[in-house]
């Protein structure tokens, strides 16, 4: 009854839950660098607006679907080991505060120029665009974009959980989240952890912009700026300083996103921000720490 008085159907629920998987991922590539480095990467978003570029280029060029993928992920990344190299690894002896001016930086640099580039207009990828046609699920018709979003997450969650468990490097980069120092001081090769977790969060800025291109075909300088945005504040609503905590608050903020989207009337959409963050607020004003956090958080310095 409730959802029927929201003007909530099956596929708006589908499609909240696609997204809120989508922003999950996105949430996992910045905590994984949040927690090695402990630094938001605020040039995330221009991460996936590089992949979806390189989309936007193979789908002009007329290069299948695949080569198109290949390219959105190498050129993603590439600028990750770049990021890693020419900023993260010389201000890393520096404080937070200089590292997070430096992605802000970086992040800006990156958007002027894709504007410079590819002008204001954006480009459109179309290659993927057979995912919005609709499937069959029972009495519901949900796109084909909304099942592979939903099983590439939970792949991609599968696959990192996995790797981040049974591997020896990234029990490095489980143990340098928990306390880098000691981390180091235990034998855990710095560079070699902090580029991993980097490379792994470029990896997943690549499915992220795979996925956002197909609901979004127009690539523009400001592509998934307004997603990186929203995301950054469900890793705070979830809990910034555990991985998975910070991975439900993206889902969480996500669903509601798209719960709502299907909820209000079109001309209305520009106020979704205003009701997700006012949420936020209000939810950390009760629980600061994070809303899947438990216990006291206790500072690092």
């Amino acid at each position: 009854m409730m959802l029927a008085f929201l003007n909530i159907d099956w596929q708006t629920l589908a499609d909240a839950t696609a997204l809120g998987a989508i922003y999950a991922l996105m949430a996992v590539g910045i905590g994984l660098v949040f927690g090695v480095l402990r630094l938001v990467n605020f040039a995330y978003g221009q991460l996936v607006m590089a992949g979806a570029f390189a989309l936007a280029l193979a789908s002009q060029w007329g290069w299948p679907v695949w080569a198109g993928i290949v390219l959105c992920f190498a050129s993603v990344l590439v600028l990750s080991v770049l990021m890693d190299r020419l900023v993260f690894r010389p201000l890393r002896g520096h404080s937070p505060a200089v590292m997070l001016v430096a992605t802000f930086a970086v992040a800006f640099l990156m958007q002027s120029i894709a504007l410079l580039w590819f002008g204001p207009l954006g480009k459109i990828a179309s290659s993927l665009a057979y995912l919005n046609r609709p499937v069959t699920v029972g009495s519901v018709d949900i796109r084909k974009i909304t099942i592979v979003a939903v099983v590439v997450a939970v792949v991609c969650m599968l696959a990192l959980t996995l790797l981040l468990e049974r591997t020896t490097i990234c029990l490095h980069i489980r143990s340098a989240a928990l306390d880098f120092q000691t981390a180091r001081m235990l034998g855990v090769r710095a560079d070699r952890v902090i580029g991993l977790a980097v490379g792994l969060s470029g990896a997943l800025a690549a499915v992220v912009a795979v996925l956002l291109t197909v609901q979004t075909p127009l690539v523009t300088p400001d592509f998934a700026l307004r997603d990186t945005i929203i995301v950054l504040a469900g890793v705070v609503l979830g809990g910034m300083n555990r991985l998975i905590p910070a991975t439900l608050g993206g889902f969480s903020i996500g669903f509601a996103t798209g719960l709502l989207g299907g909820a209000l009337p079109t001309n209305q959409s520009q106020y979704i921000p205003s009701f997700v963050f006012g949420a936020v607020i209000l939810v950390l004003l009760v629980r600061p720490s994070g809303l899947f956090t438990r216990g006291r958080v206790v500072e690092r310095v």
